[in-house]
């Protein structure tokens, strides 16, 4: 993928990954940052699912699934409750 839809998914990814856990967001690149370490997550579940993403949907469907089981975990270790 390259660098601009790489970076875009990120962004979509890590603003939906908020909204969805309900938090208040890191920020334009905090968002990107979670979203990109996300679709790496969603690419390790979406892999030992046995699943694949093609396309632009698929690949933003997986980076949030991983950026929510991302900010889930952390969530969890940080022993913090949500709003």
């Amino acid at each position: 993928m390259h660098l601009i839809p790489f970076l875009l998914v990120g962004l979509v990814a890590g603003w939906l990954s908020g909204l969805f856990m309900k938090g208040r967001g890191f920020g334009f690149f905090g968002d990107i940052l979670i979203g990109i370490l996300g679709a790496f997550v969603g690419s390790f579940i979406f892999g030992a699912l046995g699943l694949e993403a093609y396309g632009f949907i698929a690949n933003v469907l997986m980076a949030v699934v991983g950026a929510v089981a991302l900010l889930a975990l952390a969530r969890l270790l940080s022993g913090k409750k949500k709003g």
